[in-house]
């Protein structure tokens, strides 16, 4: 999956420290339902590939706590 630089957008969550930071592309995910995530601290790295699905029930999970994190 190519993904062009100027669409990925760091996470709101994410802190101005350089911590545990992720990027992800909306624009691509409105056009294709797939919601690309990468390490916004190794762009050029591999990006995960989720459905939209499969995100919206991870990031409800998150927000429930249900990871013991």
């Amino acid at each position: 999956m190519t993904i062009p630089e100027d669409i990925w957008l760091k996470s709101s969550y994410s802190q101005s420290n350089g911590g545990e930071c992720i990027e992800w592309a909306p624009a691509h995910s409105a056009t294709t339902g797939v919601v690309p995530v990468r390490d916004s601290k190794n762009p050029s790295g591999p990006a995960l590939a989720f459905t939209a699905s499969a995100w919206s029930a991870f990031v409800a999970g998150v927000k429930a706590e249900e990871f013991g994190v």
